[in-house]
């Protein structure tokens, strides 16, 4: 071969090579800049699920917005159905009489359990057996100074105590005198009252608002008869109020029926999670009237 061809041969050869290795890294810097894309992708989808909500907040975003508060009364005397109700998976209001032999120990048992804690106030009713209201009942025939130290006693015997109902008390829930003065000390401890409802001409809705308090009371009794298949027929009518009114307050008992009525709970509120949140007195009361309490004087509700 001559040397003029051998050159020629030489050159092209170089020509080739340095073809290929601006073909090899022109790839490379392709191949790098897919990689660099595809990192760039992964990092939008890991912080874009980032910033998705947990399991948790899915969850709790897709609860039912209609609200049910069950308060169970009658706690404080060891009652039938105490443990079954303290054991239902769901969040309750327990409603504690005061001055008995349990009254502390339920209230916090209730307490460290989750529950709301509310104190059951006994009232004189228009007709019924004295004996079933218990020590520390208020009767009409107190003096306001009387009523007064009633209900603050009632107060420092529940510990954990949030707000408070009345325990009968169908002849003083109509006494604007007296209620006017079961409001005022709450008030002033930082807790709502519930109406129980054993008066239908009761003055105590009307007496809160007028006070700048929540108009808080009873919608349906669960156990007004008590069988199961009674119960059970009054959570389907707790639902329905709820889904009619957003939300609904319910009152069962512990005692000699206590645990039928736990039974029937337990049994209705598996169908019923689809439709209702159960929650406490005090959620209901603060997502509804924006309940901030203030109290002025001390309280053991803490």
């Amino acid at each position: 071969m001559s040397t003029s061809s051998f050159n020629k041969l030489h050159r092209g050869w170089r020509n080739i090579a340095a073809a290929g290795l601006a073909l090899t890294v022109a790839l490379s810097d392709q191949t790098a800049l897919a990689d660099g894309e595809r990192s760039l992708a992964a990092e939008r989808v890991f912080n874009e699920q980032a910033e998705e909500p947990g399991a948790d907040q899915r969850q709790s975003d897709m609860k039912p917005d209609k609200k049910v508060a069950i308060i169970i009364d009658d706690f404080g005397n060891g009652q039938g159905g105490t443990e079954e109700m303290l054991s239902l998976p769901i969040k309750l209001t327990v409603a504690i009489m005061p001055f008995l032999p349990t009254s502390k120990t339920d209230a916090e048992l209730a307490h460290k359990q989750g529950h709301d804690v509310i104190v059951h106030m006994p009232m004189e009713p228009k007709q019924g057996n004295p004996k079933w209201l218990g020590p520390g009942a208020i009767t009409s025939n107190m003096s306001n100074e009387e009523i007064r130290k009633r209900v603050e006693e009632a107060i420092d015997n529940v510990p954990y105590a949030v707000g408070m109902n009345n325990h009968m008390g169908s002849k003083i829930t109509g006494d604007e005198r007296i209620m006017s003065i079961v409001l005022e000390v709450c008030r002033e401890r930082g807790l709502f009252f519930v109406d129980s409802k054993t008066n239908y001409h009761s003055v105590v809705g009307k007496l809160a608002v007028q006070m700048g308090m929540p108009p808080v009371a009873n919608n349906i009794f669960l156990d007004d008869r008590h069988t199961v298949s009674h119960v059970s027929k009054q959570m389907k009518a707790v639902e329905t109020w709820a889904s009619e009114h957003q939300n609904c307050v319910t009152i069962g008992h512990v005692g000699v029926q206590g645990k039928k009525t736990a039974e029937a709970i337990r049994q209705s509120i598996t169908g019923m999670q689809n439709s209702v949140s159960f929650v406490g007195i005090s959620d209901l009361v603060r997502d509804i009237w924006d309940w901030k309490p203030a109290p002025i004087l001390p309280s053991n509700n803490s």
